[in-house]
Parts: C-alpha cells; sequence; structure tokens
C-alpha cells in the first residue's frame, strides 16, 4: 500500500509495522468475513468498537484476559459490545448493551508493567438473541446486523459526508493535542461508511452517545447524527480558543502598555518633558493660589496624595487627576467687579429692549440696593410671558449692564438629575453637573446665569431635576450647593439666577415659591412698530450686508406687516418677514437692478404674499351673539359667543371644542337665568320648554377659563329677550350663582386684541379697574371702560333697550 510521505516521522524505522487505514475492497473483504453464529463476548467499559475500525484495549479482568488468550490462539472472532454502567466490575449479562461488533485480534501485546495491551479490529455489528453461558466467560448467540446503505449518486447522502470530512479536519488543526497525521488519515479515507465509523470512534463522545451512533443501521442517519456532533465540538472548540485568545491579548495589552509607558517616561525625563510625578507638583503649585476655604484646601491635599499613591497605569489615575483639574478650574472666590452705574445700566437695558419697565425696574431697584449695601445675595427672578418678548436676550443685557459674565443653561426636555447634580467621580465617564460646569466656564462665581425654559423640565426614571433645582434657587441653601462629583458644597449665592418660563402651572409649586415672578407681558402693535424700526431692521440690514437707507419701512408699513402677517405676542414672526424684506431688497442689489427703498403697500403684498385677515368685529344684527375677550400663549384675541333657542324640554347644548370650566360657565348663566326670570323680564314657561344652544366659532381650537362668563350670560338673555348686543362692545369677567362678576386675568393682552379688532367699548370687573391704570394711556386712547360688580350692571351697558 503506497504511504504519504508527509504522514512518515523521522523516528518511524522501517521495521516498524502499520495498520493500514481500509480501502473500499478491504472494507468489502471485511463485511464478507464469515462470522460464526456463537461468539465469546468482550464487555468494554468505556468504548465502543465500530466496524473497521482499529482500537488497542488494556486487558486486566481474568475472564477478559482468558477469552481473549483463548481466542488469539485459535484466531477466533470475537464479540464486542459495550457495558451500560462502566463502573460495575464485572457486569452480568443484563449489564451489557445488546448490540456491538464482531471483531478480530490483530495482536496480543505484553507490556513492561505486566497489564496486556490487545488491538482489535471491527469487523460487522451484531445483535446478542440470547447468552448460552457466563463461564469462563460470556458466550452468546447473534444475529448479524446489515447497514441500510443510500442509493448510488445520492447527492444529500455525499454532502454530508463531505461536510463530516471537512468538519473533522478542521477540528484536528485548531486542536494542538491531536496530531497532523490524523487530518491526513481522514482526508485519506475513500470509504464513506468506514469515514462515518472511524469519525464517529474517535470522537469526544459520551459511552451512551457512541453506542447510539453503532446502533443506527441506517448509514445515512448515522452520517448526519455523526455531522451534527462535529457541529457541536467545533463550536465548544472556536469557543475555548476565543476566550484564550481573549485572556492573552489583555495580558499582553497590560504588559505592552506597563513597558510603553515606563519607556515614555523614560524619554521624556530625557528631553526635558513633564513626567507624571512633575504634572503632579505643578497641580499642587495651582492649589497655592486658589483663594479656597480652609477645608476646601485640605481636602484637595488629601486627594492629591491619593493620587501621588495610584498606578499611572490604572484607570483610577485619570479619574483622579482629572477631578483635582476640575477643582483647580473652579473660580472658587474669584468674583467680577460689579459696575454699579444705574445711569449706564438704564441706558443698556433700553438700548436693547423697547417696553419691559417692570422688569427693567426690578433690576434697577437690584443694582441701587446693592451699591448702598456693597453686599447681598442675589435675587433670583423668573421672567414669564408669551415666547418672542425677550425674555432669554434679557439676561444678556443685564450682564453687560453689571459688567459681569453670562451663562445660559437650555432646561427644555432635561429630564436626568445629573445633568444639574452631575454623576459620582467613581464612574468611568463621569462628569460634574451643568451648573457647576458653566460656572466652570464664567470663570467668576457670580455671573448672570439664565436658566432658560424652566417649566420645560420633566421627571423620569433617571430622577426629578426640578427637586434637583430647589437647593440651585433657594438663597438658604445654596451656599453650600452639593455637585455629586465634586462631592462638596460651592457657594451659589453671588450667583444672579434668571429663570425664564412660558407656562408657570407646569413649574411645581415649592420651586415657583422660590423664585421672585416678574411677568413680561406681549407687545402692543405700536411697540412692536417702534420694536421693529429701532431694533430689528437694523439687525437684518446688518446681517445681510446692507447700509442704512436700503431699506425704508415706515410705521404704515411696518403696521401693516404687524396687522396682515402675524399672530403672536412677541416678535419672532416679526423679524422672519422683515428678513424676508431685506432679502428680497439683497438680491436686487446684488443683480443691479434699480429699486426704490422705500417698500409700499403693494410691493410688500407681492415679496410676502395676501396678508391673512385679521380678527375684526363683525356688526351683530341679531340677538343671541355677544363679543368676548380671550388670553393665548400668543396674546389676547377676541371670541364670539352665539347661542339660539328652539322648542324643546329646558336641555342645554354647548359646542364649539369648549373646556370644563367654560361648559360650567354656560350651566351658570343659564341657572342664573332660570332662578332671576322675573327680574329679567322673561317668563318661565318660555325657559322651561326651550332648549338653548351656545356656540363657539372656531371648533378645532380648544378654549377654556372662566372669563367668558358674563359674554355667555348676555348671549342667553339676549335670545330670551330678542334685545341685540350694543354694537362695538365687548366683554370679559367670571360670573357666580349669586350675581356677582369676579375679576380676570390677561387685561392687557386682552384690551389689545379688543382695540386691533376694532371694539369701543370694554365691560371688566370693577377689580380688573387697576390692571388697567398700569397700561399706558396712549394705548387705550378711544377705548370706554364700564366696570361692573354684578350681573344685572352688565345687562344695563350691554343690551339695547
Amino acid at each position: 500500500m503506497i504511504l504519504d510521505n508527509l504522514s512518515l516521522q523521522e523516528n518511524i524505522t522501517e521495521d516498524a509495522e502499520f495498520i493500514p487505514l481500509l480501502s473500499p475492497e478491504e472494507e468489502d473483504h471485511l463485511l464478507n468475513t464469515e462470522t460464526p453464529k456463537e461468539l465469546a463476548i468482550l464487555p468494554l467499559r468505556n468504548t465502543v468498537l465500530f466496524p473497521g475500525v482499529v482500537i488497542p484495549i488494556a486487558a486486566g479482568r481474568d475472564k477478559s484476559l482468558k477469552l481473549l488468550r483463548d481466542a488469539y490462539r485459535k484466531k477466533e472472532i470475537i464479540g464486542v459490545t459495550s457495558q451500560i454502567d462502566a463502573s460495575v466490575d464485572e457486569p452480568d449479562d443484563d449489564e451489557v448493551n445488546l448490540i456491538g461488533t464482531a471483531a478480530k485480534i490483530h495482536k496480543m501485546i505484553k507490556m513492561p508493567d505486566g497489564n496486556t495491551t490487545v488491538i482489535l479490529q471491527g469487523l460487522r455489528r451484531f445483535q446478542i438473541e440470547e447468552f448460552i453461558t457466563n463461564e469462563p466467560y460470556f458466550k452468546a448467540r447473534i444475529t448479524l446486523l446489515p447497514d441500510v446503505r443510500p442509493q448510488k449518486n445520492d447527492k444529500e447522502y455525499e454532502a454530508i459526508i463531505d461536510s463530516v470530512k471537512e468538519v473533522s479536519v478542521e477540528i484536528i488543526n485548531h486542536n494542538p493535542n491531536i496530531p497532523m497525521e490524523a487530518g491526513l488519515a481522514v482526508k485519506s479515507i475513500e470509504s464513506p461508511s468506514f469515514l462515518i465509523n472511524y469519525v464517529a470512534s474517535n470522537m469526544d463522545l459520551l459511552n451512551q452517545e457512541k453506542q447510539g451512533l453503532l446502533e443506527e443501521s441506517d448509514l445515512k442517519q448515522r452520517a448526519t447524527h455523526t455531522l451534527r456532533f462535529l457541529n457541536i465540538e467545533l463550536q465548544k472548540q472556536q469557543l475555548r480558543f476565543d476566550i484564550q485568545s481573549k485572556t492573552r491579548s489583555e495580558l499582553d495589552q497590560q504588559q505592552r502598555e506597563y513597558f510603553l509607558n515606563q519607556q515614555l517616561r523614560t524619554i521624556q525625563e530625557e528631553l526635558g518633558g513633564v513626567s507624571q510625578d512633575q504634572e503632579i507638583d505643578e497641580l499642587q503649585l495651582r492649589s497655592l493660589k486658589k483663594k479656597w476655604k480652609k477645608d476646601v484646601a485640605e481636602h484637595f491635599d488629601k486627594e492629591i496624595g491619593r493620587l501621588r499613591r495610584l498606578n499611572p497605569q490604572m484607570p483610577e489615575f485619570s479619574i483622579q487627576r482629572n477631578y483635582l483639574e476640575f477643582m483647580l478650574d473652579l473660580p472658587w472666590n474669584d468674583f467680577s467687579k460689579d459696575k454699579l452705574d444705574l445711569i449706564r445700566a438704564e441706558k443698556i437695558l433700553n438700548r436693547d429692549h423697547y417696553g419691559l419697565e417692570k422688569v427693567k425696574e426690578r433690576i434697577l431697584e437690584y443694582l441701587a440696593v446693592l451699591k448702598l449695601k456693597k453686599d447681598m445675595k442675589s435675587p433670583i427672578i423668573c421672567l414669564y410671558g408669551p415666547p418672542g418678548v425677550g425674555k432669554t436676550s434679557l439676561g444678556k443685557s443685564i450682564a453687560e449692564a453689571l459688567n459681569r459674565s453670562y451663562q445660559r443653561m437650555s432646561l427644555g426636555g432635561l429630564h436626568d438629575e445629573s445633568e444639574i447634580r452631575g454623576h459620582r467621580k467613581t464612574y468611568i465617564g463621569a462628569m460634574p453637573g451643568r451648573i457647576l460646569q458653566n460656572i466652570k466656564k464664567a470663570g467668576t462665581s457670580n455671573p448672570v446665569f439664565v436658566l432658560d425654559e424652566i417649566d420645560k423640565l420633566s421627571r423620569s426614571a433617571h430622577g426629578d431635576p426640578t427637586s434637583a433645582m430647589l437647593e440651585v434657587l433657594d438663597p438658604e441653601q445654596n451656599t453650600e450647593f452639593y455637585d455629586n462629583y465634586l462631592e462638596m458644597g460651592y457657594d451659589l449665592s453671588r450667583v444672579l439666577f434668571i429663570a425664564t418660563a412660558n407656562d408657570i402651572s407646569q413649574i411645581p409649586a415649592p420651586l415657583r415659591d422660590r423664585m421672585e415672578m416678574v411677568q413680561v407681558n406681549g407687545y402692543t402693535v405700536e411697540e412692536k412698530i417702534e420694536i421693529g424700526k429701532k431694533f430689528l431692521l437694523p439687525k437684518q440690514l446688518e446681517a445681510h450686508g446692507l447700509k442704512k437707507g436700503d431699506v425704508v419701512l415706515n410705521s404704515r408699513e411696518l403696521g401693516f406687516i404687524v396687522d396682515g402677517y402675524t399672530r403672536e405676542s412677541g416678535v419672532r414672526t416679526l423679524e422672519k418677514h422683515i428678513a424676508k424684506v431685506v432679502r428680497n431688497a439683497a438680491k436686487d442689489i446684488a443683480m443691479d437692478i434699480e429699486v426704490l427703498p422705500k417698500f409700499t403697500r403693494e410691493k410688500l403684498e407681492e415679496i410676502l404674499g395676501p396678508p391673512r385677515e385679521s380678527s375684526k368685529y363683525e356688526k351683530n344684527n341679531v340677538p343671541g351673539v355677544a363679543t368676548g375677550l380671550a388670553w393665548t400663549s400668543v396674546g389676547g384675541d377676541i371670541l364670539f359667543i352665539e347661542s339660539i333657542l328652539s322648542k324643546g324640554q329646558g336641555v342645554l347644548s354647548i359646542t364649539g371644542n369648549l373646556g370644563k370650566v367654560m361648559k360650567e360657565s354656560a350651566q351658570i348663566a343659564l341657572e342664573y337665568v332660570k332662578a332671576n326670570h322675573e327680574k329679567l323680564d322673561i317668563p318661565f314657561e318660555g325657559i322651561d320648554k326651550t332648549n338653548v344652544h351656545i356656540h363657539v366659532p372656531e371648533g378645532a381650537v380648544p378654549k377654556d377659563g372662566p372669563s367668558a362668563g358674563i359674554t355667555m350670560f348676555s348671549s342667553i338673555v339676549s335670545s330670551f329677550t330678542k334685545r341685540r348686543v350694543c354694537a362695538d362692545l365687548a366683554m370679559s369677567g367670571e360670573i357666580t350663582l349669586r350675581g356677582k362678576v369676579l375679576p380676570v386675568g390677561g387685561i392687557k393682552e386682552k384690551i389689545l386684541a379688543a382695540k386691533r379688532a376694532g371694539i369701543k367699548q370694554i365691560i371688566l370687573s370693577t377689580e380688573n379697574r387697576k390692571d388697567v391704570m398700569e397700561i399706558e394711556a396712549r394705548y387705550i386712547k378711544g377705548l370706554t371702560f364700564h366696570y361692573v360688580k354684578t350681573m344685572e350692571e352688565v345687562l344695563e351697558i350691554a343690551l339695547v333697550k
């Protein structure tokens, strides 16, 4: 038989004996070997013999030695089967598997230690029918079991055999304990059935699993099961290899980093660079220049001593160094000097913002007290109002007026408490909270700190940021603000916090209580025109590279833009439309098109499109229609309350997307009419047999609040008495079942909306007189106010005689 040269080792001599692997012809010869019907049975402890496979076994039991000697001497075929329980020394006939392999003995070798090694080769599978005798060893009557072979050209079977061969070779190549010659042996096997038996015999399987493969008569099924076990073994092997590689690479990486760091330190010292010890010494020197308290200095010395004891290769070293650098970067007791020139501060505030008199007055009061007292805790102001009125930009002007650093922190959507208080520095990637980060960025301990959109804070599973803000915004607590990263108190009492909000109902009561609430109302049309002329137009001209005079918008044109294209309390939309006009002019100038700098109404419509129809008062020629005043997040507006009567059972219907409070106002109004029908000159029978339907137009817009109470009441009485509501009149006020008219909010916005709509008379509660008096006289010129206490007074003024 020709042997592959690669399989021969130098230590193999010419006298060595080889037991060659089976060729298909030799396998056929083995299968045709005549096998007696009665065989001596050799039980094996942990071995299963497969047909065609050659294995060595060590014989130690007396029965087994006698059987092997007798059979070897007589050259008889024996039956080999495996024990069910390998721990039994002398098994009975019911403790061995009934299916085994007939085998011939190639050689018996007496070993130097006294044991006997026997070389066996499997021939064919058999099944024990019955045991004849147990002495001196087992003998049994057997039946040969033929293998069920697949049909020729079975593609699936051929693919399974190829896979068995490939996976076996891959396992051998990756296992250093298996000699490489084993792979060559597997490759050289030509017989598919012998390949299956050979691989199954040499796999690392439990005895029961190998016995199961032997008992499988269908070669295709046996091959499939063998391939499944091989794949499991390959996966285990790859997993072991990955774990070993990872462990080895981690160890190698640590050693590599250690040696590289040692070399780097040596190179730095040779080049005169800074070593780790020098860096620590520099941190110590910087600490001597800080103006911190004794307890902070002691804490720093303790932490820097810990840094000296740490190994530079440990992750904790960089964490500790970053912590100490952050401590040094904080402006401990470093304060900028305030400019307490009140006249200059007032000029800056007036230069940057038009109107907002209450806010400016409060800032100047603070400066005055600071100038007299020299040292005081900063107030915590919350500016609330509709968007676009200049709340955020006001903080920047205040910082300039005070000559302080300006920092802004947006709180919109913030839902993690650690964003305020920071993370504990024991975690990898830990950071201080955004409060102290901004203080560090400011470089002083008394900046102007704008907390933008404080009403947009939200809670989550990561904590409640609003609760963390309680300590920040409490003058009694923020002298020792505790940040989890810094692990000690920091004084925030000299910081001028200015919070901004749109909807103060979203701010928790304890947080609202800690701030001084200053309302920033929306602008009137006149104020918007002035802001557009003095601030927005010059700003957009500069932003678009144009000179003063390239675009001219007078008060009339600016008023047209405000009325026709904006619907807001602030001026953001106005600024966008002015920017659009300026861009159009910039395009014409860049293209050398000759244009007039003054923009007419027609030209503005060409650029901005047709204007929208503003809320104008409609003349009511029918009873049951009353005009109310409403407050919205973008300013004031007018709304119409319509009521109509129909025959029925006295049912009240309400439509128009109204909220619960507004519906209750309608119910109060109708019940008051029923209870006081005699005073109102309305027959009760007419009310009791009449359905009342109240509707508020623009049903897509949600509406709520008590301020439409007197409007609904006037509408219902107007429908029953057939008396129309007076022309050019609007009203706003809450009602009670006792007939009282209560005050409502948003008076300035409502009055401005009424004036824009062309209203001439307004009915309000007597208690709202003070709100009207706070409005500048020029804004309410041409309006007549009627102040009432009772609902009867409302009817006297509102309904025609």
